[in-house]
């Protein structure tokens, strides 16, 4: 059986439809995940998309953290399931506590969107084990709050541990140490600003996001989720 890969979709999502086509050409089975389903259907990894859930009122993530279907991707994350948070993604997790840290204002107060150039700086998370330390990506960014912020302490932790996966080379956004991702202390739950699944091609001008992603389903297909 194929792989299957859930994307969770927000009122205000936009970008779901790309990663399941992302993971569909990689030879994995896409399927949508309702915000107000309380379950991940028995998927193997779950990804939480870019987009605008819920408006990004209040501020992005704020709301969806509380939508019925995080108790149950933070469960398939306890279970040992991959999860992937893609740009808002990125910020729900980190609003659901299932990350460290926010995402605020970019640099200068202005929206980004450009190609970006990455360094991958750890091998050991769902999201970059296929690829190798030094490895250089280029992946877009689409982002007005992508400037990844966390206190001293936090900063010192991801560090010292090893969670911080993707840097940017030429930091577009002002993060804290140049961070375009990290991840959880379990390895399993990653969170980036940049669009892998925009990246997989190079028809659509870069194909670096395929690694990312099949690192991501070599890890479901490792992964036993209760």
């Amino acid at each position: 059986m194929s792989t299957r890969v859930g994307v969770v979709l927000f009122p205000g999502s936009n970008c779901e439809l790309d990663v399941i086509e992302a993971v569909c050409s990689l030879g994995a089975e896409g399927e949508i995940l309702w915000h107000g389903d309380a379950t991940t259907n028995g998927v193997d990894a779950v990804v939480v998309p870019g987009g605008f859930a819920h408006g990004d009122y209040l501020r992005p993530g704020a709301i969806a953290r509380f939508s019925p279907v995080m108790e149950a991707v933070a469960e398939h994350a306890r279970s040992g399931g991959p999860v992937v948070g893609i740009c808002n993604g990125f910020q729900v997790l980190t609003e659901a506590g299932m990350l460290p840290g926010a995402l605020q204002k970019n640099r200068g107060l202005k929206f980004v969107c450009s190609t970006s150039r990455l360094r991958v700086e750890s091998t050991d998370s769902v999201l970059t084990s296929q690829l190798s330390v030094g490895d250089e990506l280029v992946v877009p960014i689409n982002h007005f709050e992508g400037n990844f912020t966390c206190s001293p302490e936090t900063l010192a932790e991801l560090t010292g541990d090893d969670r911080v996966v993707l840097r940017y080379i030429d930091n577009p956004n002002g993060s804290v140490d140049d961070i375009a991702g990290i991840c959880s202390e379990d390895r399993n739950v990653v969170g980036l600003m940049p669009h892998p699944e925009r990246a997989t091609s190079e028809l659509l001008g870069s194909s670096d996001g395929r690694g990312l992603l099949q690192s991501m389903l070599v890890a479901a297909g490792a992964a036993t989720v209760a």
